[in-house]
């Protein structure tokens, strides 16, 4: 397997590279034991034929694909740390977003409280220090150091005034909350049976809609206050008060009607989601309404993401407070 290449024809299939440099990647090619160098009596590069044999001077290749399995796996080894890397500075660009988001919204409800002015002062180092190649180890510092000011931030926005959401009968009762209105049903194809669309239904927060979880699920961890100043639109539509999770559940039991969004795709919302992301979810629905052409199938579409551990209302809270600071 020799090559016998002129200097001249690799510059030119190396897209005009100097010879110099060209030598010097050559040489270290070499070194590294991936190519041989079979000379000629002259140093030339060439091929000689006598009737069926050939004799060739120049590169052996045959190094090269001896080792073409090992070559494989350390490109794919670097491929996968490249990529875990990418990922990770994700996530290190997503908590700074929240991080300021949140030192904006506390600064509103507890002004001149030390810590919002730590939480701008990290995002923006962060954010300088992600115009930069960070290594693994440098992205996985920068996320424990934002996720315990993450921590701190809700726990002063959220304070003790956020309670977790029971879900036995007995604290739900007064939440069931029946209407005789019709639900505008805007996905009629996801309907066992095919229902029509405008078809009457019962309203998933009766007592037949109830879902049954354990008392040991947790709440989410994004405040509720956050959430809250995120969906003005909600207060439009529902005028009782929501400082508690549970009232946020009623609310959305209120607006899911009007939305379109089927009893059925609300049940298996809050199966997979849990009651209170669940609600999150459909009062954010409600702030883009306009955007959004399916409620009903959007809602089952980040159903199916929450059931496969995909999804989670962080990201989508975050986007709205964003867009209200932009707007």
């Amino acid at each position: 397997m020799v090559v016998f290449p002129s200097n001249k024809a690799i510059c030119e299939r190396l897209n005009g590279m100097p010879c110099s440099t060209m030598r010097r990647h050559l040489a270290r090619l070499v070194e590294a034991g991936l190519l041989m160098r079979r000379d000629s009596p002259n140093g030339k590069r060439y091929v000689r034929k006598r009737g069926e044999e050939r004799v060739a001077f120049g590169f052996d290749l045959s190094p090269l694909y001896c080792r073409a399995e090992e070559i494989a796996r350390a490109a794919e080894a670097v491929r996968e740390a490249e990529d875990r890397v990418r990922r990770l500075r994700e996530v290190v660009s997503l908590m700074r977003r929240d991080l300021a988001a949140l030192a904006e919204f506390g600064d509103e409800i507890q002004p001149g409280l030390g810590l919002w002015d730590q939480l701008r002062d990290t995002a923006a180092l962060t954010a300088r220090a992600l115009r930069r190649k960070l290594s693994l180890e440098d992205l996985s510092s920068y996320r424990t150091e934002l996720e315990t000011l993450l921590d701190q931030a809700r726990n002063v926005i959220d304070g003790p005034e956020t309670e977790e959401m029971n879900t036995n009968d007995a604290h739900f009762e007064r939440h069931h909350h029946n209407s005789n209105k019709e639900s505008i049903d805007i996905e009629p194809a996801l309907e066992k049976g095919g229902a029509a669309a405008g078809a009457p239904e019962a309203d998933a927060c009766g007592p037949e809609a109830d879902v049954e979880e354990p008392d040991t699920r947790r709440v989410p961890k994004i405040p509720l206050h956050l959430v809250i100043a995120s969906c003005p639109s909600l207060k439009t539509f529902y005028q009782g008060d929501v400082r508690h999770w549970h009232q946020l559940f009623d609310a959305a039991c209120h607006v899911r009607p009007a939305m379109g969004i089927s009893v059925s795709a609300w049940e298996e919302a809050q199966r997979c989601m849990g009651p209170e992301q669940a609600s999150i979810v459909v009062v954010a629905m409600l702030e883009r309404f306009s955007d959004i052409r399916s409620p009903g199938g959007y809602l089952r579409a980040l159903t199916s993401k929450a059931a496969a551990g995909e999804f989670s209302c962080g990201p989508m809270v975050m986007a709205l407070i964003g867009r209200r600071s932009a707007a």
